[in-house]
């Protein structure tokens, strides 16, 4: 179906993610990127014309107020989230909010309150969610064809050149390895298995607060996953799912996954799905089609999806004595 209508993207906080969502956000025959806004006038001028976009700004309230844009993805660091998507949310706008959604349960709530409130599409931008090869290798756990699930392993891993000084080690941002990139593993296996009725983690942290490593193991009544998030070293980044019957690893890089494995009575087979663009591409599908049905949630990654994972990550702060500043509000 080719709509007439072009839905009209804004964005904030303009980072090294935002730059790659632009570029895929170009690739979208419905989106057009309206306008830009930064804290820093100058940096917002010179991403706006390096992704032909027409409108900057030196703030994020004039962004809200800009009737032209009918979308902002929020691309802030995490302690941020909670209060411009709420903001956006009163201004009219929908939101696509980067991951985490935000810090603890309380301030995820409110933001999902502001998105019923003003009857406007709001979604936690998890793209891993609608990556070609999981989407497959869901549909293949779901038919059977590795029998139930018993365990997964997966990790997401790096080694942080930079420790000092670094957004992703600022407490105050909401930095540490849990937040940036342990949410993946956990969201991988909550979208499996769902919830677990134990959880248990140990971390190693950084001077200023922030977790370095974090290890945690999540029990299930017939299953177990073991997951790992760091900057002091990398690893594969491969993510295994093994049933009763058989596995499927989802290759390396797994959350943007180009392909995946299915190993049954001891066959391989490589499925290959690359994606458009990074992968961005798949969410702001999402986000239009839900926009154009009306939609407040998509059913796909849902506002109770978003409640739940928060829940999960929150116990895993509990368990490895993480508390952030906005924690303590």
């Amino acid at each position: 179906m080719i709509r007439s209508k072009k839905i009209r993207w804004g964005i904030i906080g303009l980072g090294n993610i935002a730059h790659q969502f632009a570029q895929d956000l170009a690739l979208v025959e419905d989106a057009v990127l309206t306008a830009v806004a930064s804290r820093n006038l100058e940096k917002a001028e010179i991403f706006s014309n390096s992704n032909n976009c027409t409108k900057f700004y030196g703030s994020y309230d004039a962004i809200f107020k800009d009737d032209s844009v009918d979308i902002i993805y929020i691309a802030t660091p995490h302690d941020s989230h909670a209060e411009l998507t709420i903001k956006a949310l009163q201004n009219n706008k929908h939101v696509l909010c980067e991951k985490p959604l935000a810090l603890n349960y309380k301030d995820a709530l409110q933001m999902i309150e502001a998105s019923k409130q003003n009857n406007k599409f709001f979604m936690e931008a998890f793209w891993t969610r609608f990556n070609p090869s999981l989407q497959e290798a869901l549909h293949k756990i779901k038919n059977g064809e590795i029998g139930e699930v018993k365990y997964i392993n997966a990790d997401f891993a790096f080694a942080l050149e930079n420790l000092e000084g670094n957004r992703m080690t600022d407490l105050k941002l909401g930095g540490g390895t849990l937040m940036d990139i342990g949410v993946y593993p956990l969201f991988l296996v909550y979208l499996i298995l769902g919830i677990p009725i134990e959880v248990a983690a140990k971390a190693n942290f950084h001077n200023s607060g922030a977790d370095l490593q974090t290890a945690i193991i999540l029990q299930y009544d017939n299953a177990q996953a073991l997951l790992h998030s760091s900057f002091m070293s990398s690893s594969n980044m491969r993510a295994t799912i093994s049933g009763t019957k058989g596995r499927i690893n989802l290759n390396s890089k797994w959350f943007k996954a180009q392909s995946y494995t299915l190993v049954v009575n001891d066959k391989k087979s490589k499925h290959k799905l690359p994606t458009k663009g990074k992968g961005y591409t798949y969410e702001i599908d999402e986000c239009h089609k839900c926009i154009n049905e009306g939609k407040v949630e998509s059913s796909l990654w849902s506002h109770q999806n978003s409640l739940d994972l928060i829940k999960i990550v929150d116990e895993v702060k509990n368990q490895i004595g993480l508390e952030f500043p906005s924690d303590k509000g």
